[in-house]
């Protein structure tokens, strides 16, 4: 689709890849009607953000619905002045976009098994291969309430550490990554670990256990030198199955 005038090409596709990811997000149904965000870092000295405009369900969101913010979530382009922000739903993505500049795009979800595991005192088990991926790379944040306070944040970067995902206690899940790719396959497989888990545990027999050592051989085998370019190749598979959307999200 034609770029508009006043955004320069580096900034319109970021824009077209923010806006795939929210309508894969929506694909499968990791979405709560018009709450949590996806943000992603503009490259550039200004240290600026793409994040949703306020009020558009996630399976309807374009390139020109997503709003260029600062670090304190506050609308900065003025051809989209109009464009409503949640800046209280900024508060957690700048704590981890500022601290962490190898996560350049953050997703935030609300689905119902991530809030399951995140209410379940021993969080993510380590019973399925996707549980695995996160072996001893999980982080945990004592829930305090909705985020609207700016002191949360040193708080959370702690909790972080130097991961890349993290349950929000009594909340939902949260990931990182250096693009849309990673951080897509990030919520991907915890969002289904967290499915297989609920389902496990509401099946009522007892669990079965990998060893410690075949947990942390299975952690380190995600991390092996062909990832990268898995994760570009399950990125592009995902765009197919939202490629009759492509004009849309793309204006």
């Amino acid at each position: 689709m034609s770029k508009p005038a006043h955004i320069d090409p580096v900034e319109w596709q970021a824009r077209c890849e923010l806006a795939a990811l929210y309508r894969l997000v929506a694909h499968f149904r990791m979405t709560d009607l018009i709450d949590t965000h996806i943000t992603l870092r503009i490259p550039g000295p200004e240290h600026h953000f793409l994040i949703n405009r306020y009020g558009v369900i996630f399976d309807r969101m374009r390139a020109s619905d997503l709003v260029r913010i600062d670090q304190n979530g506050r609308n900065v382009d003025p051809e989209y002045a109009e464009h409503r922000v949640n800046a209280a739903g900024f508060v957690i993505h700048s704590a981890i976009h500022m601290a962490r500049p190898d996560l350049n795009c953050v997703i935030h979800t609300h689905t119902a098994a991530g809030m399951a595991v995140a209410a379940q005192k021993q969080g993510l088990l380590p019973i399925s291969q996707h549980a695995l991926k996160f072996y001893g790379k999980l982080a945990y944040h004592t829930y305090e309430g909705i985020a609207l306070s700016l002191d949360e944040r040193e708080r959370l970067i702690a909790d972080l550490g130097p991961h890349r995902a993290m349950i929000l206690r009594n909340h939902g899940l949260l990931v990182g990554g250096s693009g849309v790719a990673q951080a897509f396959q990030e919520i991907h497989f915890l969002e289904r670990a967290c499915q297989a888990q609920v389902a496990a545990l509401a099946g009522g027999s007892a669990l079965h256990y990998p060893s410690p050592e075949v947990c942390v051989h299975t952690a380190e085998q995600f991390d092996r030198d062909e990832q990268d370019n898995i994760i570009d190749l399950a990125w592009e598979a995902a765009l197919t199955l939202i490629e009759s959307q492509r004009e849309s999200y793309l204006s």
